[in-house]
């Protein structure tokens, strides 16, 4: 018996047996086969067993319907294929299925180490990036700063030639003791 099993993460697992003659599919509840996903539409497509074959009919679906990465209207499904609706793929399986050509079960997929040893750096081609070889970089002109630093020496010079007159001046200009 033929059976659509979910392989996007989130719904993973779930499944629906094809033994119907009609089976829709979407993400309200009166579809034969619910998931609820956003980017599945409320009616995304139907699934017709007609004869030996599995046919898939997109009901004009918002973010289409694919059978191997192939957008369809209506397409034949063969065990082993995954048809992807919205973002949610799903493999049809069957009795005997072979996996879809160019595609690694999950058992045969290789694992990618992450990271890259240093006897590989110090091996491969230069990367683009920094020339190390030139001098340092330029100190930016920010003549913003020239700004500050000279309104703060201006101010400086002005208080002490404010406390320089006032001593001069023989204070702030209140009668001395004893004076006239």
């Amino acid at each position: 018996m033929a059976k659509l099993v979910v392989l996007s993460e989130g719904l993973t697992g779930r499944s629906h047996e094809l033994t119907a003659e009609r089976t829709t599919v979407g993400r309200v509840e009166d579809n034969t086969f619910q998931l609820a996903e956003a980017s599945v539409s409320s009616h995304h497509c139907e699934i017709l067993l007609q004869g030996g074959e599995i046919k898939v009919k997109d009901l004009n679906s918002t973010n289409g319907t694919y059978i191997n990465g192939q957008q369809i209207t209506e397409g034949v499904l063969k065990p082993g294929q995954t048809l992807r609706l919205g973002k949610v793929d799903i493999k049809l399986e069957g009795e005997g299925a072979a996996p879809a050509p160019g595609k690694k079960p999950l058992e045969q997929t290789l694992v990618v180490p992450r990271g890259v040893s240093l006897d590989q750096l110090e091996q491969g081609p230069k990367a683009a990036g920094f020339d190390t070889a030139a001098k340092g970089f330029a100190k930016k002109d920010n003549r913003s700063n020239k700004l500050f630093v000279v309104a703060v020496v201006v101010v400086v010079v002005g208080i002490l030639a404010v406390i320089a007159w006032l001593i001069i001046s023989g204070g702030s200009g209140a009668p001395t003791p004893g004076g006239r």
